[in-house]
């Protein structure tokens, strides 16, 4: 059998349509997904009118696009290279709060391939030159939050600890582990949930007169009453 062959044999063997199948099944994984995603969503549709045409809007997009991606591998069961775009909605969302005020940088980004910068360096902007960011980031736990799970979602993607969010040992195995699913999930979340902190804390800020009111009640839904007095955020 040629190695083609045997190529799509394994992948003819998985029965990725039951695997969707069974995850949809529960509406409750499906649920915090869509919920999630649709946070992206609204932070998306804001920018996009807020900042239009601002060419750092290409990373808003691709944050988008990198939270659907997590929806259907996890769905599919491929946890583990969920983790991988997991980590991609926070590097572009990353990358669009500080591209967007360095259009010469950003341009220096799309032409060389050696220039690069780090997520302390983006970060570090924020402290020196975002009004009030330490405070308020502080406020709402941001960089704990940060850390933490940054740490985790690379040291997933790094492989530092194998068999983490992967337990199958050939592609036929391919299936659903509930638990492994639930900690993909909630990892998910808590990830959309920095995310959305961090716009909070810089750019959205900055565009928030801008913003439908309706984006504003949906975006500050279930802070509590001390985040919502630090961050002085109105909601008309």
């Amino acid at each position: 059998m040629a190695v083609a062959d045997k190529l799509e044999t394994a992948l003819t063997s998985v029965d990725w349509n039951g695997n969707v199948l069974a995850f949809v099944k529960d509406k409750r994984p499906a649920e915090e997904l869509a919920s999630a995603n649709m946070k992206l969503a609204v932070w998306s549709r804001q920018f996009e009118i807020a900042d239009r045409n601002n060419p750092s809007l290409c990373f808003i997009r691709e944050m988008q696009v990198a939270g659907q991606h997590v929806t259907a591998l996890i769905a599919l069961a491929l946890y583990k290279a969920a983790a991988g775009s997991m980590r991609a909605v926070f590097e572009t969302a990353l990358y669009y709060i500080y591209f967007r005020t360095h259009l010469s940088e950003l341009a220096t980004l799309a032409r060389d391939s050696r220039f690069f910068l780090e997520k302390k360096e983006l970060l570090e902007y924020h402290k020196q030159h975002t009004p009030n960011f330490v405070e308020v980031q502080r406020a709402l736990g941001l960089n704990s939050r940060l850390e933490a799970w940054y740490s985790k979602v690379s040291s997933i993607i790094h492989g530092q600890i194998p068999g983490t969010w992967v337990e199958h040992k050939s592609l036929g195995e391919i299936k659903p582990i509930k638990a492994t699913q639930d900690i993909s999930i909630s990892t998910f979340v808590e990830g959309v949930e920095i995310v959305h902190r961090l716009f909070l804390c810089t750019v959205g800020g900055e565009l928030w007169d801008r913003f439908s009111s309706d984006s504003k009640k949906q975006l500050l839904h279930g802070m509590s009453g001390d985040e919502k007095a630090v961050l002085r955020l109105d909601l008309g």
